[in-house]
C-alpha cells in the first residue's frame, strides 16, 4: 500500500508536533508531504530539513506561501491545526484543491460550516474531525448510523477550577488558567476550557457537523477525560468511546480513515481507573450556555461568540480584564444584531470583523 502524503498545518503547536510525532513513528503509512507554522522560521526549517519537504511560514509568506505549498507538495490529506479563527482559510485552500481535510481546527466549522461543508461536497473532499470529542462522535456514529441516534453526550474535563467558587474566580491568573489538569495544549485552548468557552464551541460544532438540534447535545463534566463522548440510540442505550486523553488517537484515526489500523500507542487499561461525572456549572461557568443561545440562533451569532471570545480571551492574557470578565464581554458584544444568513465566505469575514470592533470598543467600559 502506498504512503499517504501528510500536509501539516500548524506544525509547531500541539496538534502539528503530534501529527508529526506519529508520521515518525509509523513510517510505513505516512510521509509528511510538507509543513507550515505561523512565525517560527527555525523549528520550520529544522523540521523541513527532518522530514525532507517543503514549508512556510505565514508571518512571512502570507497566504500566497501557503498556496504554493499546497501545490507543490501535492498531499493526499491535510491536518489543520492551526489555532483561532486563523484556521478558517488554510481549510478552505485545501478543499478547494480536493484535499481530505483532518480538522482540529474547531473555528472552520463554527464560522463557516455550510460553505466548507458545500465546498467539500463539491470538490469530493472529506472532513474528517480531530478534535478527539468528534471524532469520538463521528466513529460511533460511522458505526451506528445517525438515524438510530437520539443523542450527543460531550464530555468536559471541566478545567482547573471547576470547584471554585465565584469569588475566587474574580482573582484567577493567566497562570493558573494555563494549568490544565488533563491536557497539554495551546495557550488560547486552554483559557478556553477553563471557562467552558471550548465546550461551547464543541457544543456548536457538533450540532454542525451532525446536524443535530442543540437540544439533543448535551454536556457530562468528567474530570479524568477518558471517556471522549458518547452517543445514544432510540432505546436509551448509551455508547462510549475510551481512550487515554492524548490526542493522536483521534490525529490517528483521521490519517487511516475509513480503516482501522493497528499503531504504536498506548491502549487504555481499564484496571485501576476510575471515572466520574457531573453537571456543568453554567451560572459559574456561562460561556456554554451563551454557546447554546448562538447554536439555537445560528446565523452569524455563532462568528460573532469566536470573535467575541478570542478578543477577550487576548484581554485575559494582556491582562485588561479578569477571568469573570471574559463571558460578560461576550454576552455584551452578542446583543448586537448577528441574524444575518451566512451566505458566503464575505458575509462570515465581515461579520467576524463586525464583532471583534464591537468587543474591543466594549473594553474600554470594562
Amino acid at each position: 500500500m502506498a504512503k499517504k502524503r501528510v500536509l501539516v498545518l500548524g506544525c509547531t503547536g500541539s496538534i502539528g508536533s503530534q501529527t508529526l510525532d506519529i508520521i515518525r513513528n509509523e513510517k510505513d503509512l505516512f510521509e509528511c508531504a510538507g509543513i507550515s507554522a505561523g512565525k517560527n522560521i527555525a523549528k520550520v526549517e529544522n523540521l523541513c530539513k527532518e522530514f525532507n519537504c517543503p514549508g512556510t511560514v505565514f508571518s512571512r509568506d502570507g497566504i500566497e506561501g501557503l498556496k504554493q505549498l499546497i501545490n507543490s507538495s501535492k498531499p493526499d490529506i491535510a491536518v489543520n491545526g492551526v489555532a483561532g479563527s486563523d484556521g478558517l482559510l488554510p481549510s478552505i485552500l485545501c478543499l478547494e484543491n480536493k484535499i481530505d481535510l483532518a480538522l482540529a481546527n474547531k473555528e472552520t466549522v463554527v464560522m463557516a460550516w455550510d460553505y466548507v461543508k458545500n465546498l467539500a461536497l463539491s470538490k469530493g473532499a472529506s472532513i474528517i474531525p480531530v478534535d478527539s470529542e468528534h471524532s469520538a462522535i463521528f466513529n460511533l456514529t460511522q458505526n451506528f448510523g445517525m438515524e438510530k441516534l437520539s443523542q450527543i453526550v460531550i464530555t468536559a474535563s471541566g478545567g482547573p477550577f471547576r470547584e471554585y467558587t465565584k469569588e475566587m474566580l474574580k482573582t484567577v491568573t493567566v497562570e493558573q488558567a494555563l494549568k490544565h489538569p488533563t491536557w497539554n495544549m495551546g495557550g488560547k485552548i486552554t483559557i478556553d476550557s477553563a471557562s467552558l468557552a471550548n465546550k461551547g464551541l464543541e457544543v456548536i460544532e457538533a450540532v454542525r457537523l451532525f446536524n443535530m438540534n442543540p437540544d439533543n447535545v448535551q454536556v457530562v463534566v468528567h474530570p479524568q477525560s477518558l471517556i471522549h463522548s458518547l452517543v445514544r440510540t432510540k432505546d436509551g442505550m448509551l455508547y462510549a468511546q475510551i481512550s487515554n486523553p492524548s490526542m493522536k488517537h483521534p490525529i490517528f484515526g483521521a490519517l487511516v480513515w475509513p480503516e482501522y489500523k493497528e499503531n504504536y500507542m498506548e491502549q487504555f487499561d481499564l484496571f485501576g481507573s476510575t471515572m466520574t461525572f457531573f453537571k456543568p456549572d453554567t451560572e459559574l461557568f456561562p460561556m456554554l450556555k451563551i454557546a447554546y443561545e448562538c447554536a439555537r440562533k445560528s446565523n452569524c451569532y455563532t462568528v460573532a461568540y469566536n470573535a467575541a471570545n478570542e478578543v477577550a480571551v487576548q484581554a485575559f492574557f494582556d491582562k485588561k480584564i479578569n477571568f469573570i470578565q471574559i463571558p460578560e464581554l461576550v454576552e455584551k458584544t452578542l446583543q448586537k444584531d448577528f441574524s444575518i444568513f451566512p451566505k458566503d465566505l464575505e458575509t462570515i469575514l465581515e461579520m467576524d470583523k463586525c464583532a471583534r470592533i464591537t468587543a474591543e470598543n466594549l473594553l474600554c467600559q470594562l
